[in-house]
């Protein structure tokens, strides 16, 4: 599966964005998702991860009740709503697919990466 992640940008401290990460190239709903984060000199790290058909859901702590992960099937994409953004939320945020549901970073497939600046 080929993965394009999309949304990124720069946002002031506070403010929301939306990731977008666009599938092809096998059925999307075969595959959990997940969302993960670098930023610079730190490693990745995991942000939120989805079920094939979205009812099982988990965040990292640092995003949780900030950030919503999900997905529509019919249009095989995978979103990351980023609300009460933080500074501390600067990252090169990428999306990945595998067919098992995984909060490390071991995924068989990862999109190319969308850089998220939060200015204080």
């Amino acid at each position: 599966v080929q993965l394009q992640a999309s949304g990124g940008g720069l946002v002031q401290a506070g403010g929301s964005l939306r990731l977008s990460c666009s599938a092809s190239g096998h059925t999307f709903s075969r595959y959990h998702m997940g969302w993960f984060r670098q930023a610079p000199g730190k490693e990745r790290e995991f942000v939120a991860v989805i079920s094939q058909t979205g009812v099982r859901i988990a965040y990292a702590n640092a995003v949780k009740g900030r950030f919503t992960i999900s997905r529509d099937n019919a249009k095989n994409t995978l979103y990351l709503q980023m609300n009460s953004l933080k500074p501390e939320d600067t990252a090169v945020y990428y999306c990945a697919a595998d067919q098992i549901y995984r909060m490390t970073s071991s995924y068989n497939y990862w999109g190319q990466g969308t850089l998220v600046t939060v200015s204080s």
